[in-house]
């Protein structure tokens, strides 16, 4: 890995929280994932399930993690199961973890080879009542590919049919989307590396550069700062490619007095950043641009300050909407009687706001966190609203990262990332 160890003490303390909300006499199994083919021998990179690193800091394929707090014997309660390393798989695919070198990263004393997974859950499910199975069950998700975890569930479930069948998803919802110190820590580290990264580019992009390019520039500060790369597929787009939302392609030119949309954030230790900017091109907004700019960053500014303990989610995105409504009010987007006729169920703002302006943040871009339940301290949230109008051919979305704090505003943690536009302007003209 090219991340600095993670301190065992972590996971410890993420195992804990999760065996406290297991029911009596209950085991719970987690998978890393599988590594996906291409075609041929070819392979995607290995990256790792969310899960079993959260409560382990395992980051390597073939590894299962077991947990049984009302074991009867101490070297059952929780277990690690990895891929047996020798001298050939040394050699050809590099260090794979030891028994001992396991301990060092999780903080688990038992580590067994996986070989020995069938026959040790057997005497386990001896003493087990209950069976904690790991579901995607995140609302954004649509997974169509079979995963190593579900076909263990089927397995599973199929051996051992008179065990009553309980969820680890909904534990690791409410457990996972609040950070502890040294996650935030990892965050940070995350949106510093994405900092660099931004700084660069205020030198770099100008007319005529390609998205791809400036892409490249991305990829080159990131990994020289021990990230893996992009904590998500990076959106580089300009002009009108803004007013595409998930607009990936970035293969277009960047043209004199267009503005570039930079949705791109490193990730740090499986932990992600989630940043966006809008810069111009040529290096000077225009007034129009700037007024635009400027009522997204208000937004913003205003929905940060609604982020605190007790809010909930759905009325915070209802409040945000009647500001922004207000902004295009003044921008002369929409105007009275669009708000007066306004369909509840599609407000006017949504012409030019599509998209929420908020989602938990942490070990996935979109991470763990019930939305129907209210905001707690050391919550992560990103902050990003956004104007897009096609038929002026630019969009403009401003995005920052924030922990909620036990009173008063959010920790925002892209704090020395430059926003203002009289900033942007004044380094890309340096």
């Amino acid at each position: 890995m090219k991340y600095h160890q993670i301190n065992s003490g972590l996971f410890v303390k993420n195992r804990e929280k999760f065996t406290a909300q297991m029911k009596p006499k209950s085991v719970a199994v987690f998978n890393s994932n599988d590594i996906y083919p291409v075609s041929a021998d070819s392979t995607l990179p290995f990256a790792q399930h969310r899960d079993i690193f959260y409560l382990s800091g395992v980051d390597q394929e073939e590894s299962i993690l077991l947990l049984f707090p009302d074991a009867p014997y101490e070297h059952l309660k929780e277990i690690l199961f990895l891929r047996e390393t020798n001298e050939h798989i040394a050699i050809w695919e590099g260090e794979k973890l030891t028994k001992e070198r396991a301990f060092q990263v999780s903080g688990i004393k038992t580590v067994f080879w996986l070989q020995d997974f069938d026959k040790t859950l057997k005497e386990i499910m001896m003493y087990a009542e209950v069976m904690y199975i790991n579901t995607n069950e995140h609302y954004r998700s649509a997974v169509e590919t079979e995963t190593r975890e579900d076909r263990f569930i089927k397995k599973w479930k199929a051996q051992y049919p008179a065990h009553t069948v309980a969820k680890s998803n909904p534990i690791l919802q409410r457990i996972r989307s609040i950070k502890e110190t040294e996650e935030i820590d990892l965050i940070q580290q995350a949106c510093n590396i994405t900092e660099k990264g931004f700084r660069r580019l205020l030198s770099f992009v100008k007319p005529n550069v390609m998205e791809y390019e400036v892409e490249a520039e991305l990829i080159h500060e990131f990994v020289r700062n021990r990230s893996k790369g992009f904590a998500y597929t990076p959106i580089i787009a300009s002009g009108n490619n803004a007013n595409v939302l998930h607009y990936i392609e970035n293969n277009q030119q960047c043209k004199a007095g267009d503005l570039l949309l930079l949705d791109v954030a490193a990730e740090y230790a499986n932990y992600s950043s989630d940043l966006t900017r809008t810069i111009p091109v040529s290096g000077r907004y225009s007034e129009r641009q700037k007024a635009v700019y400027n009522a997204v960053l208000r937004v913003k500014n205003e929905a940060t300050k609604m982020l605190t303990p007790g809010t909930l989610w759905k009325q915070y995105h209802v409040e945000v909407g009647k500001i922004m409504t207000s902004e295009l009010l003044g921008l002369g987007l929409i105007d009275k009687a669009d708000v007066q006729n306004e369909n509840p169920d599609w407000p006017a703002y949504k012409k030019y706001f599509m998209h929420g302006t908020s989602h938990h943040m942490g070990l996935d871009t979109h991470d763990y966190g019930l939305l129907h339940e209210p905001m707690e301290a050391n919550m992560v949230f990103t902050v990003e609203p956004g104007i897009y109008i096609p038929a002026e051919g630019f969009g403009i979305r401003i995005e920052d990262d924030v922990v909620i704090q036990k009173s008063g505003e959010p920790f925002n943690l892209m704090r020395n990332i430059p926003i203002e536009a009289d900033e942007i302007e004044s380094l890309m003209n340096a």
